[in-house]
């Protein structure tokens, strides 16, 4: 019988930028470490006091030193791919993956001081009534649209938030500011396959956030969501966004300046950018 993940990775298998964590059965991932690999199970790397220890030697080792875009950059390493299986599922597939602080696994690798990717064991996916995997093991039937999005936004965010709370608790970052970098990103990881596929950007961003308020109403702040920003009318791939959050990278490359998704950063310099991105592939990072 047929995964009901096979759809995801086989609607990724054409796109230039598919962060997927590796998808694993039941199994746990920690029973075959490999030597200097320490897999955390999410729920126990939130409790034990094992954040705060990986976090500074990661900033140590890696930088940046600023503490803002430090925790940022924690949260990218590990939370960016199991933010793409759902968002990415849920607009490729129409399937949304049922994330859990027990199915979540990282892991640290103690040579080199950094986190590898992510893996999600024993996933279940919600499906809707209409779907052939309905009733396939793994899946749970949601009543409906509205129904998948909430159960999808319930799973991930009492997934994320343990994490989130022990990265404030350490980093006195505000909940706002890391709750908004999730949500931006689960926005942009739905944007960007429609914009790489040349499909419908606007129709892209009305599932994202849909999506973002079921997470907003399953306990997730911020300040401002992040919004649709088209720099080339008629183009299918003349619109991008601007997060609602800014992710302080500028803080710890100030040379670097501000992001072009960055809210801070002018409209008017950002749309000269991409313009040169639309002109020039090659330039876009």
């Amino acid at each position: 019988m047929a995964d009901p993940l096979d759809a995801l990775r086989d609607a990724c298998a054409p796109l230039k930028f598919a962060p997927l964590p590796d998808l694993l059965s039941a199994e746990d991932p920690r029973a075959g470490a490999a030597p200097g690999t320490h897999w955390y199970r999410a729920d126990t790397l939130a409790s034990d006091g094992s954040l705060p220890v990986l976090f500074e030697r990661l900033r140590s080792e890696h930088g940046p030193g600023h503490r803002l875009p430090a925790a940022t950059n924690f949260l990218r390493v590990t939370l960016r791919e199991p933010i793409f299986l759902v968002s990415a599922s849920l607009y490729l597939t129409g399937r949304a993956p049922l994330l859990g602080p027990d199915r979540l696994y990282l892991p640290w690798d103690a040579v080199h001081a950094r986190f590898g990717t992510p893996a999600v064991a024993g996933v279940r996916v919600a499906v809707l009534p209409d779907d052939p995997a309905a009733g396939r093991p793994g899946t749970v039937v949601a009543e409906d649209e509205a129904h998948q999005l909430r159960l999808a936004a319930r799973a991930l965010f009492a997934t994320f938030e343990p994490l989130l709370d022990a990265l404030h608790a350490h980093t006195r970052s505000g909940k706002r500011t890391l709750w908004g970098w999730v949500l931006d990103t689960l926005h942009f990881y739905m944007l960007n396959p429609a914009r790489y596929l040349g499909r419908d950007a606007e129709q892209a961003w009305d599932l994202a956030t849909r999506l973002g308020d079921a997470v907003v109403e399953a306990g997730a702040v911020t300040r401002r969501r992040p919004r649709l920003f088209p720099f080339a009318p008629g183009d299918p791939r003349g619109t991008w966004a601007v997060r609602g959050t800014c992710c302080f990278d500028y803080k710890g490359d100030p040379e670097h300046g501000f992001c072009t998704t960055c809210p801070l950063k002018c409209d008017g310099e950002r749309r000269q950018d991409l313009s040169e991105w639309l002109r020039d592939p090659a330039l876009a990072p």
